[in-house]
């Protein structure tokens, strides 16, 4: 039988997970709205298909005869109130008449601030946050139901192909270019961060093992260390320091009132004004501390960019 592979979404997360079956020989077929991926070399073990998420019944129609189905598609940062909660119900109606199980690529936004110094599977969904509820509320309604679901879960990720993120392209690109870095919170603080190819690798070791399925993972990151060290390796590959200006809370609100996703992400403060340690021991327990580690991670990151743009070190 036939092995259909589906990923929904081709953000940071889905591209990778698409690179790393196939260059373990598999076929997959990628779903986006345009049927399009803008700058992703052509691969003949990728077709990329336009699909309506939002329609259960276009859902239904392309999964009938799915194996497994990567779930990393999400709305726009400033539309989840609106538009979260219908992609949920529209993928899990449509996965109603499927066979296929489901790989859920989720984040720690449930998790409630009394968590962040430990991060496990088991911490409360108890978050006050208006995002972190959206984020509890899907995860709830995949367990339930009639799918067998895997949720994995990673931290603030960086790597190549990510660019909206604390650590994304903006801040490698201004460290290589020797601009000033803009940053919130306390870098001084503790901070897992999650390397996208780990995040890509968890969801595919997930898939493949029966028993993991109806249950929460954490993607396994490296020792967590402070945001003030993990720009000390980024300086170390670079070879030269780097200018960092860190937003307060009053500067936020300004900023704020002219940018829509700083005004989206300000009530997330507390993950960068609070130690935020992410926890993997129950996916090491299972299959060992399979991790890249940070300064290969970020000479990955660095050396995608220089490629991506053409720059000389």
């Amino acid at each position: 039988m036939n092995n259909k592979t589906l990923i929904f979404g081709t953000g940071p997360l889905g591209i990778w997970v698409a690179k790393l079956l196939t260059q373990k020989g598999e076929k997959v077929t990628v779903v986006n709205q345009k049927g399009k991926i803008k700058g992703f070399s052509h691969n003949p073990n990728i077709t990329v298909k336009a699909l309506n998420l939002y329609d259960s019944t276009q859902v239904a129609t392309l999964c009938k005869d799915a194996n497994h189905i990567f779930h990393c598609a999400m709305p726009p940062y400033t539309a989840w109130s609106e538009n979260y909660h219908l992609l949920t119900q529209a993928i899990i109606k449509g996965l109603e008449d499927s066979n296929a199980k489901l790989i859920y690529g989720d984040n720690l936004y449930m998790y409630g601030e009394n968590s962040f110094h430990n991060l496990t599977e088991e911490c409360a969904m108890d978050t006050t946050t208006k995002k972190g509820k959206i984020r509890a509320i899907a995860a709830q309604e995949f367990l339930r139901s009639k799918t067998d679901t895997a949720i994995v879960r990673g931290s603030d990720f960086f790597g190549p192909f990510v660019k909206n993120a604390l650590l994304g392209a903006d801040f490698f690109l201004s460290a290589i270019h020797g601009k000033t870095v803009n940053l919130m919170g306390n870098i001084d603080l503790p901070h897992s961060y999650t390397y996208i190819k780990d995040f890509a690798n968890t969801m595919i070791t997930v898939s493949k093992n029966k028993e993991c399925y109806n249950q929460v993972w954490h993607v396994p990151n490296a020792p967590t260390i402070t945001t003030r060290e993990f720009i000390k390796l980024v300086e170390n590959e670079i070879n030269q320091p780097i200018k960092i200006r860190i937003a307060g809370n009053k500067m936020l609100s300004f900023l704020a009132l002219f940018n829509p996703l700083i005004s989206e992400f300000k009530e997330m403060m507390p993950q960068v004004t609070n130690p935020y340690i992410v926890s993997h021991q129950k996916y090491q327990n299972k299959f060992g501390d399979n991790f890249t580690p940070l300064q290969q991670a970020i000479k990955a990151t660095i050396d995608g960019l220089i490629h991506d743009n053409g720059i000389s070190l």
